[in-house]
């Protein structure tokens, strides 16, 4: 296996005793410790664990494999959106492992307690489905992520993974749809993303735009989106603009561009899981202070396409594979 060094800087400064790091270009993609290191601490294994990540527990090694995958969502009180996207995504991974049970679960426990309310319907959250898993008998976990960006909600998917890693034999974790970006001869999400996402672009004239809305984090992983315009350039989307809800750039940062392209028509499109509060109200709604009101204040003509990225059936397909790997993860003998 071709292996190189990597250096970390912060653990560098923070330890002088920590020995290089070296990259395993593995089917789960992750970050391995030098074996010159003699004291793996749990803050120093946990600080240098990148992409899938893997935790055998040595206390149940015994017990026999029994395997279960967890799709974590935020989840949507859109039923039609929902069903479009998050249970077609579900159903596609559950085609990819047909002999495995796999269970859904929403991060956001309000969701969880509106459907319940408005629809009757029982959706676990993450710490519930986990739970029942063990309550029935499974062994090993596989958890897939259907977030976008390693944001704060992928924080919330790592930190359910470190609180329920010890109930099980052996837990994997996928990383979410944009995760690595071709660094250290890792592949590219961001422009495997783009080829995906481009396929429901429809075809543009001089004056057309596609304004693609980003959710936004106060997190650092704000700067995919800045990655993900770079990759639209280079890919030959020039009038494809990135812009977030709650982030960085707003719409505000855009129009100005718009104008200066001499931009007349835009396209609005959610670049979500699903097309819910968001796209329907903060994007596309009649409020005056919606984007799309906005824009038409701005002199624009706009054309709303409310499609979550579940819809996309070349999209969904990265969530398979991303889901694929946290199963080969734990199916591995490494």
């Amino acid at each position: 296996m071709h292996k190189k060094q990597h250096v970390v800087a912060a653990l560098a400064l923070a330890c002088l005793a920590v020995a290089p790091f070296w990259l395993d270009n593995s089917v789960h993609a992750a970050y391995t410790l030098s074996p010159e290191v003699k004291d793996v601490t749990p803050a120093l294994k946990e600080a240098t664990s990148l992409g899938v990540l893997t935790y055998n527990n040595p206390d149940l090694q015994s017990l026999e494999n029994k395997d279960a995958i967890l799709v974590m969502s935020f989840g949507t009180t859109y039923t039609k959106s929902r069903q479009a996207t998050i249970d077609e995504t579900v159903k596609a991974i559950q085609a990819a492992h047909p002999q495995t049970k796999v269970v859904v679960a929403f991060t956001s426990h309000i969701i969880v307690d509106r459907i319940k309310a408005h629809e009757g319907l029982t959706i676990p959250t993450p710490e519930k489905a986990l739970e029942q898993l063990k309550a029935e008998g499974y062994t090993r976990v596989a958890i897939a992520s259907l977030d976008v960006i390693p944001g704060v909600e992928y924080d919330y998917d790592k930190a359910i993974f470190n609180s329920y890693k010890h109930d099980f034999k052996k837990m994997t974790l996928a990383t979410p749809l944009l995760y690595w970006m071709g660094q250290e001869d890792q592949r590219d999400d961001l422009s495997e993303f783009v080829t995906a996402f481009a396929s429901q672009f429809p075809k543009l004239g001089k004056q057309d735009a596609i304004l693609v809305m980003a959710h936004g984090t106060p997190h650092p992983a704000n700067a995919y989106y800045s990655v993900l315009q770079d990759r639209l350039k280079t890919a030959g989307y020039g009038q494809v603009y990135v812009y977030s809800v709650e982030g960085w750039p707003h719409l505000d940062t855009v129009i100005p561009q718009l104008k200066k392209a001499g931009i007349k028509h835009v396209i609005l499109m959610p670049m979500m899981m699903v097309a819910g509060d968001h796209a329907n109200n903060d994007m596309a709604g009649a409020d005056a202070d919606s984007h799309k009101s906005i824009l038409e204040q701005n002199g624009f003509t706009v054309s709303p396409y409310i499609h979550g990225l579940g819809e996309n059936t070349a999209v969904r397909q990265l969530f398979v594979e991303r889901a694929n790997e946290a199963v080969a993860a734990l199916e591995s003998t490494k």
